[in-house]
């Protein structure tokens, strides 16, 4: 199949494309710079230059490919005090390329995320999402969009995301964690640290998403889950270990003060299951757990960013 991705140069993304190539697919990357360009080059993809932005563009790429796996989102404002901005220019995307693909039966995968859908006990596959009208819901209500497509002749697929999607290189909430950590001089948790994480290894990912695009059925969730749930103590003291900084607790009300923005998300507790998921297209995660890719050490090599 010819694949069009956008988001193809990110993390997930720069992941996905050779995930897709190997198996025999053509992949053209959406590229917003002449970095991303070359990077996607150099893995053997084809390139359209432009961003989510650029309606125009993803509807002719669309149209022109087999299937689309919709990767991209503004994490640049999501993260510095614009969620909602960026969810509503993902949802613009996401309009754009489902009505290309209306009619057509050819896939088209996004990814969301796990966190906040069921609170207190064990999200599967099932459960769906909330939608309040908060800027967070805005997402969720574009999955939940994008599932709606399959009665408009559409094989789409949701893949929801652990929170950390780890691996060497990540520059996300591990890192981030480790940042802190190294700065504040000790590896915090909120409250007891009981709470729990999903994760994933970006490489387990990258498979899911080319399975997704290949088999899924419309109308699919799918959870990007490979461990159901990682205490955030736990992880607090591998870093704390790494780093040679003792483990501490953190206030709910200091939260903020000392996680930054990533305070509003380190205290939720959301294990999910993957069952559903593994029993529908026989995926079966193989790369390292959390704990044990923490301690490989490749998160400490240098102090990461908190972009």
């Amino acid at each position: 199949m010819r694949i069009f991705v956008t988001g193809a140069s990110g993390w997930i993304g720069s992941a996905v494309v050779p995930e897709l190539i190997d198996a025999g697919h053509q992949v053209v990357g959406l590229a917003r710079s002449d970095t991303s360009a070359d990077a996607l080059t150099a893995a053997g993809a084809g390139v359209v230059r432009g961003t989510v932005d650029d309606l125009g563009v993803l509807r002719d790429t669309a149209a022109a490919s087999d299937g689309v796996i919709h990767l991209a989102f503004k994490h640049d404002i999501a993260f510095t005090g614009d969620f909602q901005g960026a969810a509503e220019a993902d949802r613009r995307a996401v309009d754009a390329l489902g009505d290309t693909l209306a009619g057509t039966d050819r896939p088209f995968v996004i990814a969301s995320g796990v966190v906040g859908l069921a609170p207190g006990r064990v999200a599967t596959e099932q459960d769906m999402p909330t939608i309040d009208g908060s800027p967070m819901s805005i997402r969720a209500a574009t999955a939940q969009a994008v599932l709606a497509l399959a009665s408009r002749g559409v094989r789409s697929s949701v893949v929801r995301l652990s929170p950390t999607c780890h691996g060497e290189g990540d520059h996300g909430f591990m890192a981030t964690l480790v940042t802190i950590a190294r700065a504040k001089k000790v590896s915090g948790h909120i409250g007891d640290g009981a709470n729990r994480w999903p994760a994933v290894h970006r490489l387990d990912a990258a498979r899911l998403f080319r399975l997704a695009v290949e088999k899924a059925p419309a109308g699919s969730v799918l959870h990007g889950v490979a461990e159901e749930g990682v205490a955030i103590r736990d992880i607090a003291e591998v870093i704390g270990r790494h780093l040679d900084v003792p483990t501490a607790s953190v206030t709910p009300e200091a939260a903020a003060e000392h996680f930054s923005w990533l305070g509003a998300f380190l205290g939720a507790d959301a294990p999910a299951s993957n069952t559903l998921t593994r029993e529908l297209l026989g995926w079966e995660p193989t790369q390292p757990d959390l704990l044990t890719d923490l301690d490989k050490g490749h998160y400490f090599h240098t102090s990461a960013t908190t972009d």
